[in-house]
């Protein structure tokens, strides 16, 4: 599977973006879970949001949960990240990635977890 993230960019602290991840090689919905990870300058990558292969199941950090949505279109073999109300604290550069046998949800944020990684796209919130 190769994965492509777009859809970063620059926006004000209140506004609002959408991600894509698009896959390639293979369909998404062979895909077990995909997940949307971010890495802030200086520090480590850090799990924003899973969605299972039916996108039922979610999870969201805590620091963005209300207000990120993920969701997944395995027709179109997309999942994207619409993200609103952002903060300055929200800029990192975005990456998807995904892995073929599901993780109990507990766990489906930690990166050791995919083999399947994304360039990422850059979101830069300002205040």
């Amino acid at each position: 599977v190769q994965l492509q993230a777009s859809g970063g960019g620059l926006v004000q602290a209140g506004g609002s973006l959408r991600l894509s991840c698009v896959a390639s090689g293979s369909s998404l919905d062979y895909s077990s879970i995909i997940t949307w990870f971010r890495q802030a300058p200086g520090k480590e990558r850090e799990g924003v949001s899973c969605i299972s292969r039916s996108g039922v199941s979610t999870v969201y950090t805590d620091s963005v949960r209300g207000r990120f949505t993920i969701s997944k279109d395995n027709a179109k073999n997309m999942v994207y990240l619409q993200m609103n109300s952002l903060k300055p604290e929200d800029t990192a550069v975005y990456f998807c990635a995904a892995r073929a046998v599901r993780v109990p949800n507990s766990v489906c944020l930690n990166p050791i977890h995919y083999e399947y990684w994304g360039q990422g796209t850059l979101v830069t919130v300002s205040s």
